[in-house]
């Protein structure tokens, strides 16, 4: 095993399989180890070059294996399926993720810190937190239309009727309610706690404070892409940043015609909503602005619509998310 250079490891929780290359790409190594022998086994080889697939648990091996001097990538499993040569088992995906890591022009996932994971956590909990609150809400108001009360969508009033509502329903009904609504007010103060710890981590990076100075950039999305972004440097370009993030119009060319349709959804999808939301914002608040993005952002607005307004500033914002992060200079608009 002297001679690899490649390495290509198909993650799973408990066997792993491995497929190693030398230079000419003689296979010399395929096996299946377990999950207590694989740091073992790679801090044998030589370091080489070490492909893998983004997915659960991958960013921590990445960080193990760099420690012995390997290269680690990552990449997105739709990227590695097409270097599968015959039927999908744990020996064949290991051979073609180490094809795949080899290419010249393969697109990779940047490695994120621990500090990094431990900010997508709080992320990661309160966006749980918010979805379990808006389940929760849905349910009291299927529940009271079961006995003729309709409340309106809107979180607030659907707190103060089924308070009201519950002096009318039988003791059993309005049990369930109120132990609803207290979970509703507990699931409310989780999501302000993780709020607080996300603002805290934004007004303290120095990076997230750069990227605030954006119009339509707050505390949260400064710090998920902060969080989510090792190394702007790894892209090439901001246009290459936000086609990462799925803003960029999927194409349908051929025989010399240009056909671009709706935007690719690629990437994050957490922090693609965080840029429509605050493009939103922007688009909102533009005509009480005389920057230049405002008065771009409304003539956008005049000439393809309000929602293509909006994720065609998301797209615009990525790119200069991109400049901020990858050129370490200050916010400059006119």
């Amino acid at each position: 095993m002297s001679n690899v250079t490649t390495v290509g490891i198909d993650l799973a929780k408990n066997a792993f399989s491995v497929h190693g290359v030398d230079a000419n790409g003689r296979v010399l190594l395929r096996r299946s180890v377990s999950r207590g022998r694989l740091v073992q086994l790679i801090a044998q080889l030589p370091p080489c070059l070490v492909g893998m697939e983004a997915c659960s648990g991958a960013h921590e091996w990445a960080r193990q294996f760099g420690i012995y001097g390997h290269t680690v990538r990552l990449m997105a499993p739709k990227f590695v399926a097409p270097y599968r040569k015959s039927g999908k088992n744990d020996g064949n995906d290991a051979e073609a993720i180490c094809e795949a890591v080899s290419r010249p022009n393969m697109r990779f996932v940047p490695i994120k810190s621990r500090e990094q994971q431990a900010i997508l956590c709080l992320h990661r909990a309160r966006q749980g937190h918010i979805e379990e609150r808006t389940g929760a809400i849905n349910r009291i108001r299927g529940l009271l239309s079961e006995f003729g009360v309709v409340l309106p969508q809107k979180a607030i009033e659907v707190r103060r009727g089924a308070a009201m509502a519950c002096e009318a329903l039988p003791d059993m009904a309005a049990s369930v309610i109120r132990e609803l609504l207290d979970h509703v007010r507990h699931l409310e103060e989780c999501i302000k706690h993780f709020e607080t710890l996300i603002d805290s981590h934004a007004n303290t990076d120095e990076r997230a404070q750069r990227i605030s100075a954006l119009s339509g950039i707050g505390p949260m999305t400064s710090s998920a892409v902060v969080a989510t972004v090792a190394d702007a440097r790894e892209f090439r370009n901001g246009r290459q940043f936000a086609a990462w993030l799925g803003l960029v119009p999927r194409q349908y060319s051929t025989g010399g015609k240009t056909r671009l349709g709706h935007i690719t959804g690629r990437g994050d999808p957490y922090l693609r909503t965080l840029l429509v939301m605050g493009a939103r914002s922007v688009l909102q608040n533009a005509s009480r602005r005389k920057d230049r993005l405002a008065r771009w952002a409304l003539s956008v607005r005049e000439r393809r619509g309000y929602h293509r307004a909006c994720v065609a500033i998301a797209a615009k914002h990525a790119r200069i998310l991109w400049a901020l992060l990858a050129k370490d200079e200050p916010l400059q608009l006119a």
